[in-house]
């Protein structure tokens, strides 16, 4: 008895500070304002906006209440356009894909502008359900507040870097074009016959517009741009997710191996509970977009792969024969475009993969300060927190058939070695290396 009078008059203390985290004045006296969704994401929502995605109304007002999804405003109504004039180039590779013998060079069109197709479906589903969960994050962000500095920070420096080399992959490929079909036209160069090499899949079929191929231009930036959103959205995401498990971490590492009432463990595992919830919400509205990202960055990269084992990085174009290419880079413009985004794809892909399961890193965290809770005080809110942190699964998912964890990323990369060996193996048979010969960068 006198043993534990003695632990609670010496370490009752230890409450205080951890309590005060959320209300302690000297703490917080050098933040102003606390992080909230709203603000974090804010300037990736506006440059989604741009092209189209997330038609959501009040995405930079600072109040949840304004959020709204209306189908008659001009946000849905672009998606709408966009989600037109992306099935009809989808629909004119599938054309192409009738009229053509099958092979990886064709095919590979329709997967990328399929998904574009698909990822804008999913991004309006997102739009429609993006006001409920807006107020529940904020629900929880009233109850919990935290300030983390560096979120916003992280949010738009990600959107910053991921955009800008995205821009300059697409001005490579441009440049990779122009030198491809400079070979092929020379002096008689045109806006024209450079449409026609670059976008074969239409202008084989329809006749020459000027209104239709910068409308075919302006659809493939589009749909270039949606592919690299998917990944930085589910970036800016995971950061968020994570930055509110780090905030329960923080308050348990300084609790660690310390003599604390039950209160305290009750209180911290109603905090984590709010923070699990949250995953699975967020989780349920940007599943399908973390599927179909993971699946085209797992298709592209053994596609890069597969072209650079049977072909090298060469780049040359159908009309290499023609003549030595000249142009801003010495005739290497399609080497470098394959090269620098062979690079891109997959620093980007593996970002997302070890961004995103960071999540469920900071999930597991608790568990190894519950370890080392001292016996006297060990209790039964101490053991429910224990079942719960080992019991659940707290990540995030594509459409529930993965969950985003480290060993996710180890997976992918077996099996991308796994098909690149299968396919050279088929491409250096007799039968199939006529089939095969022929395959090439699309230049994206």
């Amino acid at each position: 008895m006198n043993q534990q009078k003695n632990l609670k008059k010496v370490h009752l203390p230890f409450v205080v500070p951890i309590k005060s985290n959320k209300v302690g004045a000297s703490e917080l006296k050098p933040i102003k304002h606390p992080a909230t969704f709203q603000k974090s994401l804010r300037a990736t929502l506006l440059v989604g906006q741009v092209f189209s995605l997330l038609p959501v109304e009040g995405v930079s007002s600072k109040s949840a209440s304004k959020l709204v999804f209306v189908w008659c405003s001009w946000k849905c109504i672009y998606l709408l356009l966009s989600l037109v004039g992306q099935i009809f180039i989808t629909a004119m590779c599938l054309c192409r894909v009738l009229h053509n013998t099958s092979s990886l060079n064709i095919t590979t069109p329709v997967i990328f502008y399929g998904t574009t197709c698909v990822t804008t479906l999913m991004f309006l589903r997102v739009a429609m359900l993006w006001p409920a969960l807006v107020r529940h994050i904020a629900g929880v962000e009233d109850q919990e507040p935290y300030y983390d500095k560096n979120l916003t920070y992280k949010c738009n420096a990600t959107c910053a870097v991921v955009l800008s080399l995205a821009l300059m992959e697409h001005i490579l490929s441009l440049l990779s074009a122009f030198a491809g079909a400079m070979v092929c036209y020379g002096e008689n160069l045109s806006h024209q016959n450079f449409v026609k090499h670059f976008y074969p899949w239409v202008f084989n079929y329809l006749p020459y517009s000027f209104l239709l191929g910068v409308l075919t231009q302006f659809l493939h930036v589009q749909s270039t741009f949606i592919w690299n959103f998917s990944d930085l959205f589910i970036i800016c995401m995971s950061y968020y997710l994570t930055s509110r498990l780090e905030h329960v971490n923080k308050q348990l590492l300084v609790a660690q191996g310390k003599y604390l009432p039950e209160i305290f463990w009750r209180t911290i595992r109603e905090e984590y509970c709010r923070a699990a919830q949250l995953v699975r919400k967020v989780d349920d509205v940007i599943s399908g977009i973390i599927f179909i990202s993971f699946a085209n960055n797992l298709f592209f990269i053994c596609l890069q792969l597969f072209n650079t084992l049977e072909d090298g990085i060469k780049g040359n174009g159908e009309c290499s024969s023609k003549g030595n290419p000249s142009g801003l880079l010495g005739g290497y413009e399609a080497a470098s475009y394959f090269l620098f985004s062979l690079v891109y794809l997959i620093t980007r892909s593996m970002a997302v993969s070890l961004i995103a399961s960071q999540v469920n890193t900071a999930s597991n965290v608790p568990a190894t300060v519950l370890y080392d809770v001292p016996s006297p005080v060990y209790c039964v809110e101490v053991q429910r927190f224990l079942d719960q942190v080992n019991g659940d699964n707290v990540a995030l998912s594509g459409l529930q058939f993965f969950s985003v964890t480290r060993g996710l990323l180890l997976t992918v990369a077996g099996t991308i070695v796994t098909y690149e060996l299968v396919m050279f193996q088929f491409s250096t048979q007799p039968q199939a290396s006529d089939a095969t010969s022929t395959a090439a960068t699309l230049q994206l």
